[in-house]
């Protein structure tokens, strides 16, 4: 066998003696090499359900670093930004690549608040969903709506048109999962209020009553900011690839990000707070926790919040907004089930079976407690981490469109059904 040179993976294929070098670049092959091997008459080609070994582009947004717990926006901790910044400061950097100086973030929230209203019209649509309608179904629609009222979106390879509807999105979101909040509710919509930021102006749509003015707790609204910045992006996730997929074949940013909302909207993804809230519930008390415990290792239950698809370490995020549920608690008197869930991540984190599965708490174990003590109902926890999670998607929407290597995506499949059959006649069926 010839020896193969440094960065190459060499293949043989001893049944007809075909070998193959792939070039390692970036700690990859690319797939198409793979080709190279014919295997029974086909070209190899690998074969990942849920795509968790397989790289789909190059991307310089976010970097995760699941066995170092490590989560960084354009090279900034996560940390470092949840501490310092404020949500639309985060969403420039995920936009354009760098923190904004202070006349570039002046500029920026005046053109998310000149942005914040509504279409007219769109409140028609919304006066047809049903009182009842989950806000994420509300949500998803009105989203797509959006590219009948600014059709200009299709423009997406003119800079200025592109960032024009990046705005927009943004800008419009938290004015719309507002609405469809207080649809359900069966409240007044209140309109964006100019004098207000980003988060204080969500607050006051969300909750406002007969009160001439209203004035949230800046406690309130720095743990609403730092929950925003925590779920912005998460690399190639599944809404993500959601939105990526869907641009693929030449859509606009407002179609494409409500397929990352639709993917959102599955509990395997964005309901997983809602799920942690229920599992606390169903505890009820410290004393439970122990029983619960030997539950989980005796494969009867779940711990929810527990584990990630990327994280084998503790989720950089996790801390952060533990510190955030504090901050809450101050304002708003602790929840009885805090005590459930600190009990329950002191057995996580000293028991062996969790330590040994590498098993941390992830952003979903705290966040739904949070939400709770802000007033929301469970129903709309996953439009809470939608609002945000619109600058990651517009950011990875840009870089999409503007990556010469993208193609419209299209997966191989392993056939498993009939060769070709004989036409049966309707007479001769069984």
């Amino acid at each position: 066998m010839v020896k193969p040179m440094a960065h190459t993976l060499q293949i043989r294929y001893p049944a007809t003696g075909v070998e193959a070098d792939l070039a390692i670049t970036e700690a990859t092959i690319k797939a198409p090499e793979l080709r190279k091997v014919i295997v029974d008459g086909q070209p190899l080609a690998t074969f990942d359900p849920g795509f968790v070994n397989t790289a789909v582009c190059h991307s310089s947004i976010t970097y995760i670093d699941g066995e170092a717990g490590v989560l960084e926006y354009r090279g900034y901790p996560i940390a470092d930004l949840a501490e310092h910044s404020t949500y639309l400061e985060v969403a420039y950097l995920l936009l354009h690549g760098e923190l904004p100086n202070a006349a570039q973030l002046a500029q920026w929230e005046l053109e998310v608040t000149e942005h914040r209203m509504l279409p007219d019209k769109l409140k028609t649509v919304l006066a047809g969903f049903p009182y009842d309608a989950h806000p994420m179904t509300i949500l998803m629609a009105s989203v797509a709506a959006f590219f009948s009222f600014y059709p200009d979106a299709q423009n997406f390879d003119d800079p200025d048109a592109r960032y024009l509807n990046i705005t927009r999105l943004i800008a419009k979101m938290p004015t719309l999962a507002a609405f469809a909040y207080r649809k359900g509710k069966a409240k007044p919509y209140i309109n964006p209020d100019d004098s207000y930021g980003y988060c204080h102006n969500f607050l006051q749509m969300l909750f406002k009553q007969n009160e001439r003015r209203y004035h949230a707790d800046p406690r309130l609204i720095r743990a609403m900011e730092v929950l925003f910045i925590l779920h912005a992006d998460h690399e190639q996730n599944c809404s993500t690839n959601a939105v990526r997929s869907v641009a693929s074949s030449g859509n606009d940013l407002f179609t494409s990000c409500s397929a990352g909302i639709g993917a959102l909207h599955g509990p395997l993804h964005g309901g997983a707070n809602e799920a942690v809230l229920k599992m606390l519930r169903e505890i009820g008390s410290v004393d439970r926790v122990p029983e619960f415990i030997e539950g989980v290792k005796a494969g009867k239950t779940r711990m929810m919040g527990f584990g990630h698809r990327v994280y084998k370490n503790y989720d950089p995020r996790a801390k952060i907004i533990k510190k955030s549920v504090e901050d809450v608690f101050e304002v708003t008197g602790v929840n009885p089930l805090l005590r459930v869930a600190l009990e329950l991540e002191k057995h996580g984190l000293e028991d062996d079976y969790f330590v040994s599965r590498r098993l941390y708490p992830n952003v979903d174990f705290y966040s739904g407690l949070i939400y709770e003590a802000l007033g929301f109902p469970p129903e709309m926890f996953t439009v809470l981490f939608a609002v945000p999670r619109t600058s990651g998607w517009a950011a990875q929407y840009q870089e999409f469109i503007t990556d010469s290597e993208q193609k419209i995506v299209r997966p191989k499949q392993i056939y498993t059904g009939y060769q070709t059959r004989s036409y049966v006649p309707m007479e001769a069926r069984d």
